[in-house]
């Protein structure tokens, strides 16, 4: 337990350190998001894996906590995942790559000898939804991170419970090294995951929680999977429903993500990644306890229930607005002259 809380606190400070020393060369380099009011330096995502990298190899390798059996080719197709993020934010890759080759390393770390062949090719479509609904996220400033963090804390318990101790380390390091990032990431962030962090991280969430529920029962899997990930998924089909009908291409980007409707009806960018954050964090609990037979499968009904009537809900809040010609108005002196030249 010492050594898990001292690997932790290592990739915290780390990837602090990391994303403060990386914001010069992403500047320099160009690769920033231009999306926000002020152009933000991408590389807080590579902070992340480096930091993470680092210190779970590095404990690996010291003896100090083994990650065990399964947690390196999940790193490894991670890293993979993490270098095509990085390559999309340098080149800005069509969205169908960064697709196809999250689904390639998805396939390669699901267990298939528990799940089955079937349930093993919907969890690699459920692990690329999950790191695309990541990368979604990281439009707000501090909301990926946050999630990220909660997450990570609910896969880890999950893991815990199944005896998994070198995945329980590698998610707890996750959610350390996230955290750190937060620091620079919290309104108005000075750095973004960027496609490489994003999809690193909810990569690594999924990927985790599949193997968490391997040999459980396919439909309370469902429902505990969609609970850990409650936010990024109603984000998902928030954006997809609203622009369907609005008749707009889902690739065309747009203020209708959670963060953007929630600011819209007041809120302070710190106050709805808040309010997210709790969301999320209530969807964790609710999977803990089902995930340990502490909760029946309703809890998870309602945890779906409850996200179909705030997205619901969200849909009709607007956020495509029509440009409108602004008139000038007219003096009454102008209005004065113009009468006396008409007559």
């Amino acid at each position: 337990m010492l050594y898990a809380i001292v690997a932790a606190v290592t990739a915290l400070l780390l990837a602090a350190l990391l994303a403060a020393l990386l914001r010069v060369p992403a500047l320099r380099a160009g690769l920033v998001d231009r999306r926000r009011a002020r152009p933000v330096p991408l590389l807080g995502g590579l902070a992340v894996v480096l930091a993470v990298a680092l210190v779970t190899w590095g404990c690996d390798w010291t003896g100090i906590a083994p990650i065990g059996d399964g947690v390196g080719e999940l790193l490894a197709a991670a890293s993979a995942v993490a270098v095509l993020g990085l390559a999309a934010d340098a080149w800005r890759l069509r969205t169908r790559f960064l697709l196809a080759g999250t689904a390639i390393a998805a396939a390669c770390v699901v267990p298939y000898d528990e799940t089955g062949v079937p349930a093993g090719l919907l969890a690699v479509g459920w692990i690329v939804w999950t790191a695309a609904a990541f990368k979604g996220l990281d439009h707000a400033d501090g909301l990926a991170g946050t999630v990220g963090v909660v997450t990570a804390f609910g896969v880890g318990a999950c893991a815990t419970a199944e005896v998994m101790d070198g995945l329980a380390v590698l998610l707890s390091v996750l959610a350390a090294a996230l955290t750190g990032f937060l620091m620079h990431n919290w309104h108005p962030a000075r750095s973004a995951l960027g496609a490489c962090g994003s999809l690193y991280a909810g990569f690594v969430l999924a990927s985790a929680a599949v193997s968490t529920r391997a040999g459980h029962g396919f439909a309370s899997s469902v429902g505990v999977l969609f609970a850990l990930t409650v936010v990024a998924s109603a984000d998902v089909v928030l954006v997809v429903v609203s622009r369907r009908l609005a008749g707009r291409p889902l690739s065309r980007g747009g203020p209708d993500h959670l963060a953007h409707r929630l600011r819209r009806l007041g809120l302070t960018p710190q106050g709805a990644v808040v309010l997210l954050g709790a969301g999320g964090f209530s969807g964790v609990l609710v999977a803990v306890l089902a995930h340990n037979g502490w909760a029946g499968d309703s809890a998870v009904v309602w945890v779906a229930g409850g996200t179909a009537v705030v997205v619901l809900g969200l849909l009709k809040v607007p956020v495509y607005g029509v440009r409108r010609q602004l008139r000038r108005p007219v003096s009454s002196q102008v209005r004065t002259q113009l009468r006396v030249r008409n007559g």
